[in-house]
C-alpha cells in the first residue's frame, strides 16, 4: 500500500509541477507502476504473502468459533 501511495503522490506532484518534481521524468513514475504491478501480481504470490493474511483471518475466526462453542458448554 505505501508503494501505491508513493506513486499517487509522485504523479500528483509531477502533474502539478511542484518544486523539483516538475523536472522529474514521467518514466520514473511509469517504472514504479511497473514494479508495483510485478510485485503484486507475481512476487507477492511466489512469497505467499497474499495467502498469509487470509490464513490469519481464518485462524482468528476459527478460534472465535471454538471459544464460543466452549463457552456454550459451560
Amino acid at each position: 500500500m505505501p508503494l501505491i501511495l508513493l506513486i499517487v503522490a509522485l504523479a500528483a506532484l509531477r502533474g502539478f509541477e511542484v518544486w523539483r518534481f516538475a523536472d522529474m521524468s514521467w518514466w520514473v513514475i511509469v517504472a514504479l507502476v511497473a514494479f508495483a504491478f510485478i510485485w503484486f501480481e507475481f512476487i507477492e504470490k511466489m512469497l505467499g504473502l497474499d495467502k498469509k493474511k487470509d490464513h490469519e483471518l481464518q485462524d482468528k475466526r476459527r478460534n472465535e468459533r471454538v471459544k464460543k462453542s466452549l463457552d456454550k458448554r459451560r
